[in-house]
């Protein structure tokens, strides 16, 4: 089996899509197939037009140049990315396409699959115009969501096989009229051979932190609006008083931070909240070794009720304590009570009652973290997800079973 991958942006670029693709294409190598991908004009500069990065085969496009005005800008963007998939899909000799999302993606791979006769399977990580509003560059029910929304129903309706990652975006596609046969759920997940023994306190950071004796709240990650850590540093005046070791360790950046940091400058409780930056990904372990809980306070909207995020998963499989908002894409992966903690969204005081909670009731922690290691090793592990992918690559390249057919096989049940 020849897979190609077609990709927004890969490795060596560091992001949860970055991560959640070389789970795949690593798992898919594992398993004997043979797998390439090529990475779209918005990946940005790199040092050849194809490179392996971590053992995997990357193929890069060219973007157009000059730049040109949406939409005018995208539909030239399209035009290029299907040239160079089409160049690899011919001289990889692909058995299968395999576009993920945003939808551009997919559109540029839909050319191709039609022109060479390949199947095409178009797998949505989110939907690209409620991304936009979670980012803070669109707004719903504008002229451009509604588009961008009628362009992914119709990329959707035309690729052979859809895969989503969670049952929140399947829901919103049942709702549009697409058939269920179609669909399968392959969830995010971590790939366990890269998440052993949870990296030791690193007392000599703790120390140059001034974390020493401190009951530590965490967020490693990218700073988005619609992740809600305006809401994290908001609660914290509120925890520190029944906590006075509390403090909050934020570790990464986006386009959020310099707001964030103005906030937590004006906070009663300045000195509590303490802003690293980013930090090499071989670093990162460092600082998770120094977070008692990790807190995910995503704000309440359309993504982040249908989409299910990295993250948590992470920090479950790195036996970490987990606190999150109670928004559907984390009821998909937390349990409360049981594997994590779940809170009120856009309630700061909410929040930091139930941070406060966590951090007083020490006595659970140890069964909290291994049930949540089990929920990931039993569920969330790619090499078991890896399977959902084989039969319905088997069957579209078999031709056997018309659009929408094969799903119904329990081998692919979500």
């Amino acid at each position: 089996m020849r897979v190609l991958h077609i990709l927004d942006h890969g490795l060596p670029l560091h992001s949860g899509y970055t991560f959640r693709t070389r789970a795949i294409l690593k798992a898919q190598m594992r398993a004997g197939w043979q797998v390439a991908a090529v990475t779209g004009p918005r990946h940005g500069a790199f040092d050849a037009a194809a490179e392996t990065v971590d053992g995997i085969d990357f193929h890069r496009t060219d973007p157009p140049a000059p730049p040109w005005p949406s939409p005018l800008g995208e539909w030239r963007e399209i035009g290029a990315f299907a040239r160079r998939i089409d160049q690899v899909a011919k001289s990889f000799q692909a058995d299968v396409l395999h576009a993920h999302s945003p939808v551009l993606d997919a559109m540029a791979a839909l050319r191709v699959a039609k022109r060479r006769k390949l199947p095409l399977v178009y797998e949505i990580r989110a939907f690209w115009e409620d991304a936009a509003v979670g980012n803070g560059e669109g707004r719903e029910g504008s002229w451009r969501y509604r588009m961008t929304r009628w362009l992914e129903t119709r990329a959707v309706n035309q690729a052979d096989a859809v895969a989503v990652i969670c049952e929140g975006l399947k829901r919103d596609l049942l709702a549009r009229g697409v058939d269920a046969g179609k669909i399968i759920v392959s969830p995010n997940g971590v790939d366990l051979s890269l998440f052993g023994t949870p990296a030791p306190r690193d007392g000599a950071l703790a120390r140059e932190l001034g974390l020493d004796d401190a009951e530590v709240i965490g967020f490693i990650g990218s700073f988005y609006d619609y992740e809600g850590l305006d809401d994290l540093i908001a609660a914290m005046s509120t925890l520190v008083t029944s906590r006075p070791a509390a403090h909050l360790l934020l570790v990464g950046g986006g386009p959020a931070e310099q707001r964030l940091r103005a906030q937590a400058a004006a906070s009663s409780v300045a000195d509590h909240i303490h802003f690293i930056g980013r930090v090499p990904h071989d670093q990162v372990e460092r600082y998770y070794g120094l977070i008692d809980i990790l807190a995910y306070p995503r704000k309440r909207m359309r993504l982040t009720d249908l989409v299910t995020p990295l993250k948590p998963l992470e920090a479950m499989a790195q036996g970490r304590l987990v606190a999150a908002s109670d928004v559907g894409g984390h009821r998909e992966l937390i349990r409360h009570g049981q594997t994590g903690t779940l809170f009120p969204p856009d309630d700061p005081r909410a929040m930091a009652w139930a941070l406060a909670g966590l951090l007083a009731d020490r006595g659970d922690w140890d069964a909290r973290r291994n049930r949540a290691r089990a929920f990931v090793e039993a569920e969330r592990d790619w090499a078991r997800n890896i399977a959902r992918y084989a039969p319905v690559y088997q069957k579209l390249t078999d031709g056997v079973a018309s659009v929408g057919s094969w799903s119904r096989s329990s081998v692919v049940s979500a």
